[in-house]
């Protein structure tokens, strides 16, 4: 059974059908999101839980849903996250206020989400797969307190890995661009990104959900972040 937060849309979106295709059960999640939740939980055969996973409350509701539901966690995909487009060099737009909200939604939620499963993913011998992202790995992304957030997770996801071992594994993927609804009006930078990339592209969210349903049948690679950017960071 996988548990897929922020799964209304986009690469979450993708993630639930992939896992859904491998046979998988799936719990849609979503913060608000709740018609387009819904809908995907019906196209996957799955069920949908709303809660906001960047608190400790919405984390351990959707858990103990999901357990509910289904007994056991083998899979949590920590997709949830939020961004905020900011230009490197306007530091004064990147208010504390933007860093506590990035680091909330992108550090504190897979924690606490991992923390509260974490019973359920020991007792399946399962893992946590997070979604990182290329800007936690290059000097690039939406703004600097995104990028900051997403080389903390990298960061958190190898700790987690060598501290959750031998019974959870934690890896994550980390995508370059890629088409979302986040992303839909950024013209000029998969222009950009489709001129210099290796593969001439950007990522489709099927293409980020295809490395993240491998990384969970990877049963002896753990604390790995993985780009799947297209080599545009060899660029």
């Amino acid at each position: 059974m996988v548990v897929v937060t922020g799964s209304s849309s986009g690469i979450g979106e993708a993630c639930a059908h992939a896992f859904a295709a491998a046979g998988a059960a799936v719990v849609v999640n979503s913060r608000s999101s709740v018609a387009e939740g819904e809908a995907v939980a019906r196209a996957v055969g799955g069920t949908y839980v709303r809660a906001d996973v960047a608190t400790v409350e919405g984390a351990e509701a959707l858990v103990a849903a999901a357990l509910d539901a289904y007994g056991r966690i083998d899979v949590l995909v920590n997709n949830a996250g939020d961004t905020v487009k900011i230009p490197h060099a306007d530091l004064d737009a990147a208010t504390p206020e933007v860093w506590l909200r990035l680091y909330e939604a992108n550090v504190v939620g897979p924690f606490v989400t991992t923390r509260a499963a974490l019973p359920a993913l020991r007792e399946a011998r399962g893992c946590v797969v997070n979604m990182s992202s290329l800007a936690g790995v290059r000097p690039v992304g939406s703004s600097i307190p995104y990028a900051a957030s997403k080389a903390a997770l990298n960061h958190q996801t190898r700790l987690l890995a060598a501290t959750l071992g031998p019974e959870v594994r934690v890896n994550a993927v980390a995508p370059g661009l890629v088409e979302t609804p986040w992303t839909a009006d950024w013209a000029a930078e998969h222009a950009a990104v489709s001129a210099i990339s290796p593969l001439r592209r950007v990522a489709t969210p099927a293409d980020v959900a295809h490395l993240v349903v491998a990384l969970a049948d990877a049963t002896y690679t753990t604390g790995e972040v993985v780009l799947v950017d297209g080599g545009l960071a060899l660029r």
